[in-house]
């Protein structure tokens, strides 16, 4: 865990640009400041940068990934624990590739992009499994609306009013009369 002295530097700043404060980057997000909190830590973020007096620091990066994660949250549907193994699984790619990079060695370079595809294939399995379940829930529902208009379709459009001759209030009418 990096400090970083908020006397010294008015405005903090990474490689990528400025650090930001808690609520900056709720505010960038969307995300309350309670869940970011959470999201660290269950491990979706690494951890901060601190100030002196212990405030968290967010670099661009961190605000990245944590669009990222609400992302893959929000509109795919995944859980903590998938969007844990997928944002896992960037941070070992990244590492793979700076790898890769710092080598000439065919036989390292043919090994870290083994590694780099047996990882990106773990996950669109990940991402597979969850779109089976998307297209299945898309194909209940389809059913079920099938089935509503086949209903509608096969269901008798009239009302029973008092005033048609052959309704079923004017036939219980005559009914009683006849009983009575």
């Amino acid at each position: 865990m990096q400090t970083v002295s908020s006397e010294k530097i008015a405005e903090p700043t990474t490689n990528d640009g400025p650090y930001l404060l808690i609520g900056e980057v709720s505010a960038r997000t969307g995300l309350t400041q309670r869940t970011i909190r959470y999201y660290e830590e269950l491990g979706l973020l690494p951890p901060p940068t601190r100030t002196h007096g212990d405030f968290r620091l967010f670099s661009p990066r961190d605000v990245t990934r944590l669009g990222q994660v609400a992302r893959m949250k929000k509109l795919l549907g995944f859980s903590l624990a998938e969007i844990r193994e997928i944002v896992e699984g960037e941070e070992v790619r990244e590492q793979l590739r700076s790898e890769y990079r710092a080598t000439e060695d065919a036989s390292v370079r043919l090994d870290k992009l083994e590694q780099a595809l047996t990882l990106t294939r773990s996950q669109l399995e990940l991402v597979d499994r969850k779109l089976a379940q998307i297209v299945e829930l898309k194909m209940e529902l389809e059913s079920r609306i099938a089935r509503y208009m086949r209903l509608k379709q096969e269901t008798p459009n009239t009302v029973a009013t008092e005033d048609s001759e052959d309704g079923p209030i004017r036939q219980a009418k005559r009914g009683a009369r006849n009983e009575g």
